[in-house]
């Protein structure tokens, strides 16, 4: 048994001061104990060197993309969309062989740990050799990133994904796709090799995602999810939905239904499943969206960058809707900046102030938190996001001595560290009972990035 001692901790009923954390071998949460006079006299005890938060949950990544940033912003001579955009991601991933896969997943992972993202949700679809022939182990690029989230020490969701199809109607894949196709039962044979071989390492979690309507059937969305739940009952599954217009309007031609309102409809869907972007959504959308439990997982960074859009938050947080955020396509990988861009976003939209909030908390930096926490949490399938008894010891230290945070106590410390500032308030980073990250820095962080450099030498 190992004990930690935060002079200040954000705890589930609010913040307290004294606090004494205790946590197993495994990394579970075993006690939690406050103590309004309690001083830093167990000599057994760690003390943490600032105020302690629950770490944050990463619902949507795509790790290799990493590389990429900086790298699309180069003006074509024509309209620059999320679909010009895409076609340079396939010509950088047709590249991509598994030994690359594993040094740009260990590089963003540590970058992801040091903002303060303990737990990333993995939207894998990049499972074939160049052309579209199955490696002999057709789980290995899955390998591959798991295990550089076993070596950066980051919990992982990972979430292997059902792509069949081009477009709407099932049309012929593109040629930059090929690398993504599966049908259902060579998917469940990714899962299944996965599962049987991580079912006992607790910080990886077993997933699943459908691409996106673009790109299963409604037969194979019904039979993939009813395969995944055959094989593991409660694990999450994701989908891309509503991202672009263009989407939205193919949809339409297709079905005469909205993507959203179309899987709302027609998918089955329940609170283990989660929407990603969600950018364009009518009022009636929203509603039913909150109503149904479904976790809204968003992007804010990549959405601008993109050029996507932006997800109604305030309507569907006042209808009670549960929502996450991710770095998707890592053009940022800050807790902070997501954050701060879900509030500004609406600010500029109703052009008011302080929206994401509630009666009894008018902290926005403190609510904006922790329901990102819970609902990144759900999304993810782990139990995480409390500093609670029976959850994962996944927590932040914050740097008290940062001149933004000085004299900041209790809500107005996460107002400080989520507004007030362009630097990364995260000073130390414990994943599963481990620190990961000490004073800024991780210990493998040289070894990764010389490994990720090299890598990138051969896409100049």
């Amino acid at each position: 048994m190992t004990t930690l001692f935060a002079p200040t901790a954000l705890l589930p009923d609010g913040w307290a001061d004294n606090v004494l954390i205790e946590y197993d071998k495994d990394g579970w949460i075993v006690g939690v104990d406050s103590f309004k006079t309690a001083t830093h006299n167990n000599a057994e005890a760690e003390l943490a060197a600032g105020p302690l938060v629950p770490g944050m949950p990463n619902v949507h990544s795509h790790a290799f993309q990493r590389a990429i940033a900086g790298l699309t912003e180069r003006a074509s001579g024509k309209k620059d969309n999320f679909w010009s955009w895409r076609e340079t991601m396939y010509r950088f991933l047709s590249r991509i062989e598994p030994e690359d896969m594993e040094a740009l997943a260990a590089q963003v992972y540590v970058e992801m740990l040091k903002a303060g993202y303990t737990t990333v949700g993995e939207f894998h679809y990049l499972h074939h050799q160049r052309g579209g022939k199955p490696y002999k182990d057709r789980a290995i690029l899955s390998r591959q990133v798991i295990k550089a989230a076993l070596e950066t020490g980051i919990a992982i969701t990972h979430m292997p994904v059902l792509y069949a199809y081009g477009g709407f109607g099932e049309q012929p894949p593109t040629e930059g796709q090929k690398r993504f196709l599966n049908t259902i039962p060579e998917l469940m044979k990714i899962i299944e090799a996965l599962q049987g071989d991580y079912k006992h390492t607790p910080q990886v979690t077993i997933g699943f995602a459908h691409h996106s309507l673009r790109a299963v059937s409604p037969e194979m969305l019904r039979e993939g999810t009813l395969a995944v739940r055959k094989l593991l009952p409660q694990a999450p599954i994701h989908i891309h939905a509503a991202e672009q217009l263009g989407e939205v309007e193919g949809c339409l031609a297709w079905s005469q239904k909205r993507p959203v309102e179309w899987l709302l409809e027609n998918g089955n869907v329940d609170e283990n499943w989660t929407f990603v972007h969600c950018t364009h959504i009518t009022d009636a959308e929203t509603k039913a969206l909150a109503k149904s439990g479904v976790v809204a997982g968003l992007c804010p960074t990549t959405e601008a960058n993109l050029g996507d859009g932006i997800f109604p938050l305030v309507n569907f947080f006042n209808a009670g809707g549960s929502f996450g955020i991710g770095s998707d396509s890592h053009i940022s990988v800050s807790v902070v900046e997501e954050l701060r861009w879900l509030e500004y976003v609406q600010r500029l939209v109703f052009r008011e102030r302080t929206l994401i909030k509630q009666p009894e908390n008018p902290s926005v930096g403190a609510v904006i938190f922790e329901k990102a926490l819970s609902g990144g949490a759900r999304s993810l399938g782990r139990k995480i996001g409390k500093i609670e008894i029976g959850h994962r010891a996944d927590f932040l230290v914050l740097d008290s001595n940062l001149p933004f945070m000085t004299g900041k106590l209790r809500d107005h410390i996460l107002d400080a560290a989520i507004f007030a500032s362009n630097e990364n308030p995260v000073k130390d980073v414990m994943v599963g009972g481990r620190w990961v990250v000490h004073n800024r820095h991780h210990k493998r962080e040289e070894i990764i990035l010389e490994r990720y450099r090299q890598v990138m030498e051969k896409f100049k």
